[in-house]
């Protein structure tokens, strides 16, 4: 009985560390995947940024548009050019 009590025992410590070296390689792959969406979204958001730069701009030059306009047809003398 000792004989059988001690390769049950032997197989459990040895399944069990398996168990953990299984589980420590899924973590690991867990903590990489999020790592890398972290990454593409630093990404995203970098071209995102850049964009919503551009659009500024954009904006800008359109927003000064219209308020010369806006200046132009509230000009009833018509002596703006």
């Amino acid at each position: 009985m000792r004989v059988i009590a001690v390769i049950v025992g032997a197989l459990l410590l040895v399944g069990g560390g398996a168990l953990i070296v299984v589980a420590d390689q899924q973590r690991v792959a867990a903590l990489e995947a999020a790592r890398a969406a972290v990454e593409e979204t630093r990404q995203e958001l970098e071209e995102l940024e850049s964009a919503n730069s551009e659009l500024d701009e954009a904006l800008s030059a359109l927003r000064s548009q219209i308020a010369e306009q806006e200046k132009q047809l509230a000009d009833t003398t018509g002596l703006l050019p």
